[in-house]
């Protein structure tokens, strides 16, 4: 052994220490501060024109309900205390003015719209009960109202198609629990090991079988963390539809496989030994498998830039909304909207084989997620409050409910590297502005985004996660979906999102053009005797709704785009096309008594005239009578013409969901997402991020390690310094 060798050792290891303590050191000094600073907003009035879109501010709302409750004569309970008997405003949101009205104003110099509110209002203390719309305005000083729910719906709203209210809700989880359950004081004790606040109850719906029924299921899971996947076996089937609490009463009690006339019969069939008990573990409070505490430690990653003209706000009930969309100073759309969120269920038990969620009678916009920095958004977001009023007599905030931010996907949006003849390479990254909100609607959580890209590509997106909603196993159950848990059966269901998007392509009048593909078999030219298949382009002017209905599963064109009556540099149509991500399931066979309230979801895609009388493809009152539908969309498809005219797409997208134990603690949203995308097709002559400042490009020939060649070879210098992170704050309980 070489002698000087320890001596060596030892010299390395004490360099090593002082370098080790150095960087310890350098840890605990103040780093530079990046001069950027982040953006708090309040979403609030505008003087600019978008204020014609805006929603309402806190003291709009105030105004309308202090000018409901002094001028309808009628007293008007607090929706959060309200009885069925009782009147009550169930909703207060912007009313957006006619299109004719908001285009004159925004592009002709017209005078400004009146600025209105719509009040959803129920009436159940009168001798006909029912639900009235009224647009009450001008704001911010109401003078007038006028019923709207006649010339909306052609006929009065019926009082049992009403959203159920969350003290409804309330109303029917006490009457479970001070009428119904002590009926089986045995069986609750000795097999639900119920001990007054131990079980959670979920509601399907729809609410019956045919128009005038306000019969629901209520299914009981264990009320722990993630209850949505601790079913118990036990389903109670309420009518609430009387407007006196005193007289509701149950129709028919499920539990393990077998249905029973009420809880007495359930209680003496259990006392008697004749019923199958299978008992479930108790679940610990923070739900065990499902709980959503990280099983590892955790760890801190943040990710970072296209300025871009639109209006946004949050619909009560249908969430987020865009207007006024422009790219380059020019409008592409006038509209695009949520408009509803539908699931069906499969299952071997009531609850999960009736249930049809339309999450927009539920409200979407009802439930926007407080959102966590950094989690639910890049932590240096722009976070947006709202304000809503629903199911109060006073508005509520929403804070942080919104976030905006630019963000780096990735990958490069376009970009070529050549090792042929000249050397080079170009390339710009794929860095995009994104409009999000997330809501919670029951079990499920949507994460809802609106996202501009630099080739003035625009996509609608929605990502699911939550909690898989499930039913209690027994029987030939697996023919539903599959067991994730002893007990728990992960049941089957259909996920569809409709969308209204309305485009003015080059102006508000276009057409619907159809281009795809066919082959064609011709001979060679430089060998005639050879034959050749090359696929060639097919062109279809589709000139009436009929033809511009694709049906679900049915094979649509590939190219489908709304055409401009102006043509760009190379002689073409200018255009914006739509296209869909989508792997939804079946729709629901149209021989169903229910099927017409979900009609919007036979199609991938329908496109019609735009009418001020069809603003949406649903109603909040299909929920609850989804036999005789308020609004029913295949209504809208006539066979009009639409050449030359304002069109309205109205796009489907979807997933078919068959729980699996990976959905166990909850859903992910990896292979979960779907929307659309409306791409420029001929729009421009060129693409526009061509113009980009974000571009790289160098030569062989060039430094590219020079910041004025390359503006990424300077992010070493920049990134040297900590951004000022804000403090993190969450407003959600």
């Amino acid at each position: 052994m070489n002698p000087r060798l320890p001596y060596v050792l030892l010299v390395g290891a004490a360099v090593i220490i002082f370098i080790l303590s150095c960087m310890l050191l350098s840890r605990g000094r103040q780093s530079p501060s990046c001069e950027s600073q982040p953006h708090i907003l309040e979403k609030t009035g505008s003087t600019s024109q978008s204020l014609v879109f805006a929603d309402l501010t806190p003291e709009e709302m105030a105004q309308v309900v202090r000018y409901l409750r002094g001028n309808l004569g009628v007293p008007l309970v607090d929706a959060s205390r309200a009885k069925p008997s009782d009147n009550c405003i169930a909703s207060v949101d912007v009313q957006v003015p006619p299109k004719a009205e908001v285009l004159r104003f925004l592009d002709g110099g017209g005078a400004r719209p009146p600025r209105e509110a719509l009040a959803v209002l129920y009436f159940g203390n009168q001798p006909d009960p029912n639900v009235t719309e009224y647009v009450v305005g001008p704001l911010p000083t109401p003078v007038y109202h006028r019923d709207v729910t006649v010339q909306k719906y052609g006929g009065k709203v019926p009082y049992h198609r009403r959203p159920t209210l969350a003290v409804e809700y309330k109303q029917i989880g006490a009457f479970l629990k001070s009428q119904v359950f002590p009926t089986a004081p045995s069986f609750m004790r000795q097999v639900m090991e119920y001990d007054g606040a131990s079980l959670a109850a979920l509601t399907a719906a729809p609410r019956g079988f045919q128009s005038g029924d306000r019969i629901t299921w209520f299914v009981l899971f264990q009320n722990v963390s993630g209850f949505f996947v601790h079913p118990v076996g036990l389903e109670v089937l309420v009518d609430h539809s009387s407007l006196d609490i005193a007289r509701w009463a149950v129709s028919r009690v499920f539990y393990n496989g077998q249905y029973y006339r009420d809880m007495v019969q359930l209680e003496t069939a259990y006392v008697q030994g004749r019923i199958s008990v299978e008992k479930v573990r108790k679940a610990p409070r923070d739900g065990d498998f499902s709980s959503m505490k990280p099983r590892a430690p955790s760890a801190a990653l943040f990710p970072l830039q296209d300025g871009r003209s639109f209006a946004f706000g949050m619909s009560v009930n249908t969430g987020l909304r865009l207007f006024d969309i422009r790219h380059k100073g020019e409008r592409v759309a006038y509209e695009i909207s949520i408009q509803e969120a539908l699931s069906v269920y499969g299952s071997n038990c009531p609850g999960g084989m009736s249930t049809r969620y339309m999450d927009g009678s539920f409200g979407i916009g009802r439930s926007p997620s407080p959102l966590v920095r950094g989690v639910d958004c890049p932590y240096l977001a722009t976070y947006v409050d709202t304000h809503s009023l629903s199911e109060t007599l006073s508005r509520s905030k929403r804070k942080a409910s919104l976030c905006i931010f630019e963000q780096n996907l990735g990958s490069p949006l376009r970009r070529h590297y050549s090792n042929l003849q000249s050397l080079y390479y170009g390339g710009l990254v794929n860095s995009a502005l994104v409009v999000r909100s997330i809501t919670t609607v029951g079990n499920h959580d949507y994460v809802w985004d609106f996202i501009f890209y630099q080739n003035g590509a625009i996509e609608g997106k929605v990502q699911a996660t939550g909690y898989a909603s499930s039913s209690f196993l027994h029987g030939d159950g697996l023919r539903y979906g599959n067991r994730v848990r002893e007990h728990t059966l992960g049941t089957i269901r259909t996920h569809s999102v409709n969308y209204k998007v309305d485009l003015d392509v080059g102006g508000v009048k276009n057409s619907l053009v159809a281009h795809d593909m066919a082959f064609e078999m011709t001979r060679a030219p430089w060998s005639p005797e050879q034959q050749i298949e090359r696929p060639r382009l097919t062109k279809k002017v589709l000139d009436t709704e009929d033809q511009a209905a694709f049906r679900l599963q049915s094979k649509m064109p590939r190219y489908v785009y709304f055409a401009a009556n102006s043509k760009n540099k190379w002689g073409h149509q200018r255009g914006y096309r739509i296209q869909t991500t989508s792997f939804a399931g079946e729709h629901v066979p149209e021989a169903s008594s229910m099927e017409r309230a979900i009609s919007w979801a036979r199609y991938q895609l329908a496109v019609t005239r735009r009418k001020e009388e069809e603003p949406t493809s649903t109603s909040i009152y299909n929920q609850n009578d989804p036999w005789t539908p308020t609004v029913a969309f295949a209504d809208f498809i006539n066979n009009e013409t639409i050449t030359n005219e304002d069109l309205v797409a109205w796009i489907t997208t979807g997933f078919l969901h068959i729980p699996h134990s990976e959905d166990i603690p909850n859903t992910v949203t990896v292979g979960n997402s779907v929307g659309f995308l409306l791409r420029p097709y001929n729009y421009y002559d060129l693409d526009p991020s061509i113009y980009s400042h974000d571009g790289v490009f160098f030569t062989s020939e060039q430094d590219f390690t020079a910041c004025e060649i390359n503006p990424i070879a300077c992010l070493p210098k920049t990134a040297s310094c900590l951004p000022n992170f804000p403090p993190f704050t969450y407003d959600g309980f």
